[in-house]
């Protein structure tokens, strides 16, 4: 999947108000979000097989494109706004498994990213089920804790975050939740809560618009793909 492919896209006219995929690429969910934005999850030919992509979408337009692999390790993530593009570097000391997820209830990571714009960034952190499930919009989600934190190659942390999010073992995909976020200067909530999902055919499937929690200030910093 090229993210340039998915920019350009999007910087023709939009006719008809929706999210024009490349040629290739086939989208199998959206999601609207409690904090005013939308996702579309998609995925391409030619991309290795498990790959899948996501975008993200607010009030002011495209603010991320990323990529991960089967086990929801970031292959490749691209925030538009900051206009960082960070790599997935080969050999993580902990490569993040939905798999050992699911089949544990926990998993762990430590892994670095590479990014011509802000160097390496190392994360670690992880991700426990709670036991709870939870049905949202006719979709049945695994409720998670998780905590993370990110540290830029002197060692320093830029920022960290904890909190719940969920998994969809149907599309196998991690989706947001509530948490808080540190960074040295700050510290604030986050909601990313799904509220509605659409799926092929139904009405709202790959529109640009979020539709809940607008107007409503929201923080800037950008945290996980």
């Amino acid at each position: 999947m090229k993210i340039a492919a998915i920019i350009s896209t999007l910087a023709a006219p939009l006719a008809a108000q929706e999210f024009a995929l490349p040629v290739g690429c086939e989208a199998f969910l959206t999601v609207q979000g409690r904090d005013c934005q939308v996702d579309h999850h998609f995925r391409c030919e030619g991309d290795p097989a498990g790959h899948q992509s996501r975008v993200t979408m607010s009030e002011s337009g495209l603010t991320y494109v990323g990529t991960t692999d089967s086990e929801g390790q970031w292959i490749s993530s691209h925030h538009v706004s900051a206009g960082s593009v960070e790599k997935l570097a080969p050999n993580p000391a902990d490569a993040a498994s939905f798999s050992e997820l699911v089949a544990t209830g926990s998993d762990t990571y430590d892994f670095v990213t590479l990014s011509a714009q802000n160097g390496p960034t190392a994360y670690v952190g992880g991700d426990t089920l709670t036991g709870k499930q939870v049905v949202i919009d006719g979709v049945t989600l695994d409720e998670t804790t998780y905590r993370i934190s990110a540290r830029d190659d002197e060692g320093t942390e830029v920022w960290a975050s904890l909190g719940r999010e969920f998994i969809s073992r149907e599309f196998r995909v991690f989706l947001s939740g509530a948490g808080t976020v540190t960074t040295p200067s700050d510290s604030f909530e986050t909601d990313g809560t799904p509220v509605q999902f659409i799926k092929p055919g139904e009405s709202g499937f790959l529109s640009i618009k979020p539709k809940f929690g607008c107007g409503v200030l929201m923080s800037s910093f950008e945290v996980t793909p």
